[in-house]
């Protein structure tokens, strides 16, 4: 997420580190490089400029205490700042504790907003709200149907009707949900290729009508400054309540990231990555300014890990780890659990300092998949005693899962090894894990 932002702020802020204190100098040696790399990264201009004369007016006279360095001091002004810019604080969307909650979803075309739409049905349907998808979006080809289609893997009803009028769709969607005792409503409205009049007049209607609780506005993070000034025209169209960003881990540069709630004066409430469901994060300025500095999001990594691994499972994985008696059975438990955390690369990049080091690295999410196809080939005596995997039959496994003999290999071969660390560390009363395991 934002490696080459990351990368670059690093790259300029080693001009301070190694110096004695911090100066007027250096400091604007290396300001005037953090400014170009913020105009670089298609940040508003305006939000730049301010941005680092904040920066230079607190490290300027700053006393450099014997326990930190000037690159540190620096780092840390730089990382309060980008949490002021980002928002300060994480932001919650309003719910109804009694009656109907509305949330509508606005955007433009290819931002992700029907994608989005799933997601934070499928989150709040896990915080025990009853949710009721409702597709106005009717002008895109196939959307009514990709809206159904997510609503069908996640177990949530989903509103629509033949008629080609948005605005029904959206006012019919209350009264279905009030009758099926639902108590909340997700509406994904069309979006355009371009801000043009009739899409703003339909989205402004559709607000009077069904009066929300909540308006989100989704912005496709790779689109830099035009991000920016669609925020705009919808906030003075809709007053929308938050922004969610989506796509921030494709080849996002972070100027809308970092300029538009500066802009607009808008909350970011989510960060929407991904086509899975489950990809959905609640957006904290703090967590965003750490990764873009390079130190990782630990807290968040933390709260993916307790949402996708049982504790009693967890509790029997390390009685196994003890009497080494851990196989592929279990190993795939904790394969299919760190799918459910997201892509490689994203759970990675939460790690402190893994960032840049990911920057040019080929992190292959398909290797999860292959490993478990292989594993999934495997009988059960095989998956129990990997012993017993001799050239037939990891020949077969090959054959039946897709993959090569090679492949199988040097998967039974890296259990083995990753079988023999464990039983070392259990034996020290520390239990191993899948960190210790190379896919390739």
């Amino acid at each position: 997420m934002l490696e080459e932002l990351s990368l670059k702020l690093e790259t300029s802020l080693k001009k301070v580190r190694g110096q004695g204190k911090l100066t007027e100098k250096n400091i604007s040696d290396s300001l005037r490089e953090i400014r170009r790399v913020l105009l670089d990264a298609d940040v508003n201009y305006k939000v730049a400029k301010e941005f680092i004369e904040n920066v230079s007016s607190k490290a300027l006279g700053k006393e450099v205490l014997n326990s930190i360095t000037p690159g540190q001091l620096i780092t840390k002004i730089i990382h309060d700042e980008l949490v002021t810019l980002l928002g300060i604080s994480q932001s919650e969307i309003k719910l109804s504790g009694s009656g109907l909650t509305v949330i509508l979803i606005v955007g433009l075309q290819g931002s992700g907003k029907t994608t989005f739409s799933g997601k934070l049905a499928n989150r709040l349907k896990q915080n025990n709200r009853k949710v009721l998808l409702a597709a106005a979006d009717i002008y895109r080809p196939a959307a009514i149907e990709q809206l159904k289609t997510l609503g069908n893997q996640i177990e949530v009803p989903v509103f629509s009707l033949e008629e080609k009028d948005a605005r029904k769709v959206a006012k019919e969607s209350l009264k279905y949900a009030k009758e099926k005792n639902l108590d909340t409503v997700i509406i994904d409205t069309a979006g355009r290729l371009h801000v043009d009049e009739q899409m703003m007049a339909e989205v402004a209607d559709i607000k009077e009508l069904v009066n929300p609780n909540e308006i989100l506005f989704v912005v496709d993070s790779m689109t830099g400054q035009d991000a920016v000034n669609s925020a705009k025209a919808f906030n003075e169209t809709v007053n929308y309540d938050g922004i969610v960003l989506s796509k921030l881990d494709g080849d996002a540069r972070g100027g809308a990231a970092l300029s538009i709630r500066a802009v607009v004066g808008k909350p970011i409430k989510f960060i929407s990555n991904g086509e899975k469901l489950n990809n959905l994060e609640v957006f904290f300025p703090d967590r965003l300014a750490s990764r873009i500095l390079g130190k990782g999001d630990i807290v968040s990594l933390v709260e993916k890990a307790q949402e996708n691994f049982d504790v009693d499972e967890a509790e029997q994985l390390e009685e196994k780890l003890r009497k080494n008696k851990f196989d592929f059975n279990d190993f795939l438990k904790q394969i299919k659990a760190i799918k459910k955390m997201g892509s490689l690369s994203s759970i990675l990049g939460m790690i402190p300092g893994m960032g840049n080091q990911l920057k040019n690295a080929q992190i292959d999410d398909n290797a999860l998949v292959r490993v478990e196809a292989i594993i999934n080939s495997m009988t059960p005596s095989e998956r129990e005693k990997p012993k017993i995997l001799n050239g037939s039959r990891r020949k077969r496994i090959s054959r039946g899962s897709g993959t090569t003999i090679q492949d199988v290999n040097r998967l039974v071969k890296q259990f083995g090894e990753m079988q023999k660390m464990m039983s070392k560390m259990s034996k020290k009363g520390f239990g191993g894990s899948l960190n210790n395991f190379k896919f390739n």
